[in-house]
């Protein structure tokens, strides 16, 4: 499909009010989308179903379901990045109540830590931006552009609502009965380099959510593999990165894996329940999709046969596997009318200093601020 006709598709969806998404994955040039037939409300509890979930923070069993067997799949090939991607240049203008607001918050996470009520916790805030171009389309177009190396989505529902973002995390993905999950923690603002040098603050937060993951699968999983911690850049921030690989014992389900590990303490805390009940209580805002999950469900994939491998027919032929790839809503906005909801966060242990935080979530609203 050409690209014209491929978004003229979607911006008819959107205008007659049905759902849909339409996403790139990582460092891919392909554009899909998915186009459900009407405005129900699907919802899935097992994830043994088709089609692609978008799930909230706090609550798995509200995870929507837009089902393949009642949506058109659509798919945009070889979609040209126009312009330099991965590139920032906008000025970020203060609000002082926001930010004594987010300083005595993550100050009071930092009290809290000290008291042992729990190690690491991740604490975030929403900002309301005024936007000129209402075009949810146009939107996420810039955001391909922008952002090569993020999962690019702009997802909505007429009962529900609209959401973009561009988010560098990765939750899990499955293919077969081998998974592989992102621990992604750690910010700094790119300067140019990869090569930098990071903090115990840093480096212990990445180590938290590492550990956690690893911990969580021991159940499900075996086989467990933990690469090397790299540092990895997603728009005008750095991160730290390990990937954990590993092979789902037959008696495991993915439900079962997606329980485990979500949150992650890259999005909400360690332990998962204390943080999480902080998270509720002081944050005085709810997150909704924020720092939940999104991506395909259980979507078949074609793989080639091994070299020198035939049927009995002498033919190639090809196995069908089922495939999930799920990622974390970060670097996401919300928006209403005139109006962009931004939701940025960061990760607060006992060494945190609570301005350097603030300028955190700054670097990070910028992300989706140099789009609109």
């Amino acid at each position: 499909m050409i690209l014209e006709d491929f978004f003229k598709r979607i911006e008819t969806q959107y205008s007659q009010q049905l759902p849909f998404v339409v996403y790139r994955k990582p460092n891919k040039t392909v554009v899909k989308a998915m186009l459900q037939d009407s405005d129900d409300l699907f919802f899935t509890s097992e994830f043994n179903e088709k089609g692609f979930v978008f799930s909230p923070f706090d609550d798995i069993e509200g995870t929507i379901l837009m089902p393949t067997e009642h949506s058109e799949t659509i798919r945009l090939e070889n979609f040209k990045v126009s312009g330099e991607a991965d590139t920032i240049s906008k000025e970020y203008i203060a609000n002082d109540i926001a930010e004594a607001q987010h300083i005595q918050l993550v100050n009071n996470g930092i009290k809290a830590i000290k008291k042992g009520a729990f190690e690491k916790v991740v604490l975030s805030r929403i900002e309301k931006v005024t936007i000129e171009n209402e075009k949810p389309i146009s939107i996420f177009i810039k955001l391909l552009n922008e952002y090569l190396s993020a999962f690019v989505y702009c997802w909505y529902h007429p009962k529900v609502g609209l959401w973009l973002g561009a988010t560098p995390e990765t939750l899990v993905k499955i293919e077969g009965d081998r998974f592989s999950i992102m621990a992604l923690a750690g910010t700094q603002v790119y300067k140019g380099s990869l090569d930098v040098e990071w903090q115990d603050k840093e480096i212990q937060e990445q180590k938290y959510v590492t550990d956690f993951v690893v911990d969580s699968l021991k159940p499900s999983a075996e086989s467990i593999k933990i690469s090397e911690t790299n540092t990895v850049k997603a728009g005008n921030l750095l991160h730290l990165k390990t990937m954990i690989s590993a092979q789902l014992k037959p008696s495991a389900n993915l439900k079962e894996v997606v329980l485990a590990i979500h949150p992650t303490p890259a999005v909400c805390g360690l332990p998962k329940q204390a943080t999480k009940d902080f998270i509720l209580k002081e944050e005085n805002y709810n997150r909704q999709f924020y720092t939940g999950f999104l991506g395909e469900l259980n979507i078949e994939t074609s793989t080639s046969p091994r070299a020198g491998r035939r049927n009995i027919e002498n033919r190639a032929y090809t196995v069908n596997k089922k495939s999930t790839q799920l990622y974390v809503n970060l670097r996401c906005m919300q928006l209403k009318g005139k109006n962009a909801f931004i939701y940025v966060g960061g990760g607060i242990t006992e060494n945190s200093n609570a301005e350097k935080e603030w300028e955190e979530t700054v670097a990070k609203s910028l992300v989706i601020k140099s789009v609109l």
